[in-house]
This record gives C-alpha cells, structure tokens and sequence, in this order.
C-alpha cells in the first residue's frame, strides 16, 4: 500500500482527496500547514512513498516547503497544486525541487494518474538502484565529455561538482540518455517518462529541459548536448560536433 503525505489547508479539499485516494488503495496522511508537513518528515522521506503539496499555505507555503526537503537531502516524489497553474508558479515549483504539478481546479482522474506515475518511476529507480548495489564491478555510470550521470546515486557530476537530481529529472535525463542521438518527441516523453497518456499540456517537459540544460551545459543559452528538435521535442547527443 503507498502512502502518501497531502499538504492542504483546504479543509474540503484535503479530506475529499484523503477520501478518494484511500477508496483506490492508499494509506494517506493529511498535513495543513508547511511546518506541519516538515515535522512529519523530518526523520526522513522514508514514511511516505509520494506527497501531494499545495503551495498557497499559511505559514511557510509550498516553494519554501520543497526547497527545504530538497536541501536536506530529501527527495520524496512531489506533485504540486498550484493556483490557476501560473506558469511563474510552475517554473519556481520546478526551480525549487517538484517533480510534477496541477493546476487547480483539476478532476481527480487526472491527480491519480499523475500520483501513479510518480510512484512507478520510484518502484523503477529503486529497483535500478538495487541491481546497481548488486552488480559487481564499478556503478552504473553514464560518462560524457566531462560529465557522468550516476544512476545508482541520482546524481550528475560535472568536473568534480555532484548534483543530486530529483526523481523526475533523472528520469528524463535517462530517458534521454538511452535514446542518445535520437530524436525524442514531447509526447513520447509524456507517455515513456510521466505515464501519461490523457494529458496534452507539453510545458513541464520544456520546464524540465531548462533545468537540465543548467547542469549538463557550459552555455545553457547555448547547448550542445541537449537540442531542440524543433516540431518535435529534443535530441540528446553525447559526443557534439567541434565547432569548426
């Protein structure tokens, strides 16, 4: 059974998605403040599987919630609510560490697809993660240029500085790396990457791209590694061309 943390001082709101989700087979704990839902993982993000955050609360609200997990070590899977879903919102929930997010008003159908998407990257991972700590020999590592994605750690390490991805850009940036050369398509992305089938809004891929692009570019205005395919999505290339 996954858990999940809700993180909404909605009073109707928390308790209709505490209701609905423990009828599809979660274990839910609810939390309506950020100071609330920071003493609950405070011992770690082991008690919960996925949290579920809205980020207009009382107190410390939802940007400053993440950011704090995340610079703790933290990285449970986070979905975000966000009002109206401002892309101004959407790009400081991503910039601060969420992985996914909704706008609200949203149906429900759509929060539990997202909800199991997030939870089968981290069943994906894990198990990774286990046959990493069970392969004998060096870790499963993923060298370019300079550069090299460690997927056992979830970390990317570039001339000797490590950046500890959240779920969500390791995946892609996995994805990517699987596909290095080839063209991939946003919907590709969406279906492959976040299991999603039903939604069509391809913003947060490009949100994403922009994220990794800061880690793995020297000119992220600039890139050489991760390009745009323009029509179609984005091509990862490991060895570019020299210029000249």
């Amino acid at each position: 059974m996954s858990r999940v943390l809700i993180v909404e001082d909605e009073q109707h709101l928390a308790e209709g998605l505490r209701f609905n989700l423990a009828a599809e087979g979660y274990q839910v704990r609810l939390a309506d403040t950020g100071e609330a839902a920071l003493e609950l993982l405070a011992g770690g993000s082991s008690a919960f599987d996925v949290m579920i955050l809205d980020v207009m609360l009382p107190g410390k609200d939802g940007f400053t919630v993440i950011s704090e997990l995340r610079r703790a070590g933290q990285f449970i899977p986070t979905l975000i609510l966000t009002a109206r879903g401002h892309p101004g919102d959407v790009l400081r929930g991503f910039a601060a560490g969420a992985d996914d997010y909704l706008a609200k008003p949203f149906e429900l159908a759509i929060l539990i697809a997202r909800l199991g998407g997030l939870l089968r990257r981290r069943e994906w991972l894990e198990a990774r993660m286990r046959n990493v700590a069970a392969k004998p020999g060096p870790p499963d590592v993923f060298t370019f240029g300079d550069k090299s994605f460690h997927f056992g750690d979830l970390e990317l390490r570039v001339r000797g500085q490590a950046y500890r991805l959240t779920l969500m850009e390791a995946n892609m940036l996995s994805y990517l790396l699987q596909h290095d050369g080839k063209a991939v398509s946003r919907k590709a992305l969406l279906e492959d990457v976040w299991g999603l089938h039903e939604d069509t809004d391809t913003r947060a891929i490009d949100n994403f791209i922009v994220r990794l692009r800061r880690y793995i570019e020297d000119e992220p205005a600039k890139p050489r590694h991760l390009l745009t395919v323009r029509g179609v999505g984005y091509r990862f290339v490991s060895s570019p061309a020299k210029d000249g």
